[in-house]
C-alpha cells in the first residue's frame, strides 16, 4: 500500500527501530537499521538489509493454508502448482499488499519507507531513557553511509535534540561521505574483518584498502572509535588473524597519539559468531553458506581477547 510521506523532510528505507539496544554504543540507546549494503559477507546477521530495496521476506511454516495472499497480489508473485503454494519472488515488486492480508505472518515486507519525521518520533519517545543512562541514537544497517542525507537529517535532528548520535559503519565508501556523518556523529563504531585484502574480497565481496584508508582518516579526528570485529570460523578465528588486527588497531591508536588528537584511544571488540540467521536467508530465498558453522566457546574467545590484549590494545567480548 502506498504511503503518503511529507515531502519537505528526507525520507529512507528503514528494516527495524530497535529500542532499549545496550550493545549498539554507550548506554542505552535506539537503534535505526537502514536499507541496503555494499559488503557482502556470507555469515552476516542481517541478511535483510542488504537489498536496498523493500522485500517479502517468507516463512512458510507460518503459513495457515487461507490463501488470502493469491487474490491481495498485483503481479500473480503467490500461486498454487501442483496443489502447493509457491512464491515467485521474480513477480514480486514488493507492494506488501500480501504481506497485509497475512495475519499469521507468514509473509512480512522488510523495509518500510520512513521520513525523518516519523524516525524521530520514535527516537524521542525515549529520551528520558538517554538521559539517565548517557545512551542515545545510533544508525546501522546495511550501511549508513549509502542513505547519505536521510542518516545526515537524522542525526543532525538528534543533536539539535540534545541527543548522543551514534553510527555503526563499514567504512566501505570515499572518505567524502564519512566526513559528512562525522559533522553530526559522537561515536563511531566500524568493522574490520581481515586484514589480508584477498581474503577480505573472498569473504566479504570487497578488498580492504579503501577501509583501511579510511579508518587512518579517521584516527585523525576527534570522534571516539570502537573497532568491531566479527569472530567467524574459517575467516579470522585463529591467533594469527586476531594478532594482525590487534596490531593494527595498536598501530592505529599510535596514529592517533602521534597526530596530537584529544580522543580516546580506539577499542577492540571481538564478537562471536552465531547461526541465528538462518531462517532470514531461507525466508530471502539465499543460501545461507555458514550453515554448519560453530559458535566460538567461550574458552575460544578468551584466548583470542588475551592474544589482542597482548598488543598493547582495550579488547572487550561478549
Amino acid at each position: 500500500m502506498t504511503q503518503a510521506h511529507n515531502t519537505n523532510t528526507p525520507h529512507g528505507i528503514v528494516t527495524n527501530i530497535q529500542r532499549f539496544s545496550i550493545h549498539d554504543g554507550p548506554g542505552i540507546r535506539t537503534t535505526v537499521f537502514l536499507k541496503g549494503c555494499n559488503l557482502r559477507c556470507f555469515w552476516c546477521h542481517n541478511p535483510e538489509t542488504w537489498n536496498p530495496k523493500p522485500e517479502i521476506q517468507v516463512f512458510p511454516g507460518k503459513c495457515i493454508g487461507c490463501s488470502a495472499c493469491l487474490s491481495a497480489c498485483p503481479r500473480g508473485a503467490h500461486v498454487i502448482i501442483g496443489g502447493e503454494k509457491v512464491y515467485l519472488r521474480d513477480q514480486c515488486i514488493a507492494c506488501g499488499q500480501c504481506a497485509e492480508t497475512c495475519y499469521a505472518e507468514a509473509l512480512v515486507l522488510t523495509g518500510k519507507m520512513m521520513t525523518v519525521d516519523d524516525v524521530m518520533a520514535e527516537i524521542l519517545s525515549d529520551r528520558a531513557f538517554y538521559e539517565t543512562s548517557g545512551g542515545g541514537i545510533t544508525l546501522s544497517g546495511g550501511e549508513p553511509a549509502l542513505q547519505l542525507d536521510f542518516s545526515y537529517a537524522i542525526l543532525a535532528r538528534s543533536k539539535a535534540e540534545g541527543i548522543h548520535t551514534a553510527i555503526e559503519t563499514d567504512a566501505h565508501y570515499t572518505w567524502e561521505r564519512m566526513e559528512k556523518l562525522l559533522e553530526v556523529t559522537d561515536f563511531v563504531m566500524t568493522d574490520i574483518k581481515h586484514m589480508d585484502s584477498d581474503k577480505h574480497r573472498e569473504f566479504t565481496g570487497v578488498p580492504n584498502e579503501r577501509i583501511i584508508a579510511n579508518h587512518r582518516k579517521l584516527m585523525v579526528t576527534d570522534k571516539p572509535v570502537v573497532f568491531r570485529t566479527p569472530v567467524v570460523p574459517t575467516v579470522n578465528a585463529t591467533a594469527d588473524d586476531i594478532g594482525a588486527i590487534a596490531a593494527y588497531i595498536r598501530d592505529l591508536s599510535e596514529l592517533r597519539t602521534q597526530a596530537g588528537v584529544n580522543a580516546p584511544p580506539p577499542t577492540l571488540d571481538l564478537l562471536p559468531f552465531h547461526r541465528l540467521a538462518g531462517d532470514k536467508y531461507r525466508s530471502l530465498g539465499l543460501d545461507y553458506k555458514a550453515v554448519d558453522f560453530a559458535t566460538p566457546t567461550k574458552e575460544e574467545m578468551a584466548v583470542l581477547v588475551e592474544v589482542a590484549a597482548g598488543y598493547g590494545i582495550r579488547v572487550r567480548s561478549r
